[in-house]
């Protein structure tokens, strides 16, 4: 964990399909990161552990939503957040769902859903048909390093890399990528 919470571990059970994104490539990513994420409003998708949002918040972000489809590892990560003092809102339910709801707008989100399931287009139809991306959102995608997931045409790589067997990407809504 980098940020004010520098130091600090999230407890992680074993659990099937869950893949924390591992330290070298959250700190590549907050590297691409930097610049926006200080008061930025963020959506952690599929939070699994939450180690996105957490080193979301402890770098600076305003508001991180978690969204965790096991009601066992939400719990868990409400623990952390409380243990850490930062404040947070856990939904549990489906990231599609929650998706489907009227709700805030995001700067940036972390769609990283368990690779098996393959969701990473249909949450992000979700993400755009439901207005709940920010005009100039940023959109961070982990996927398999060999897969390269069909997106929304305006949503433009701005950064890549490779880290074991996954593929880190970060996005940018084409609306925004003029004020590059």
């Amino acid at each position: 964990m980098g940020g004010t919470l520098r130091g600090s571990r999230i407890d992680v059970p074993a659990a099937p399909g869950l893949r924390p994104t591992p330290d070298r490539a959250r700190e590549t990513l907050f590297n691409w990161l930097a610049p926006v994420i200080p008061g930025a409003r963020c959506l952690d998708l599929f939070a699994g552990t939450g180690a996105l949002g957490v080193e979301a918040l402890s770098r600076g972000a305003c508001a991180v939503d978690f969204v965790e489809a096991d009601a066992r590892l939400a719990e868990l990560l409400r623990a952390n957040l409380v243990r850490l003092k930062q404040p947070a809102h856990v939904n549990v339910g489906h990231a599609l769902g929650f998706l489907a709801q009227p709700g805030a707008r995001y700067d940036v989100v972390f769609l990283d859903p368990p690779f098996a399931d393959e969701l990473w287009a249909t949450a992000a139809r979700a993400l755009e048909a439901n207005n709940r991306l920010a005009e100039s959102a940023w959109i961070y995608v982990e996927s398999p390093a060999d897969q390269a997931p069909a997106l929304p045409e305006n949503w433009i790589l701005h950064r890549e890399s490779r880290a074991g067997a996954v593929r880190l990407a970060l996005y940018r809504r084409a609306e925004a990528s003029a004020k590059l």
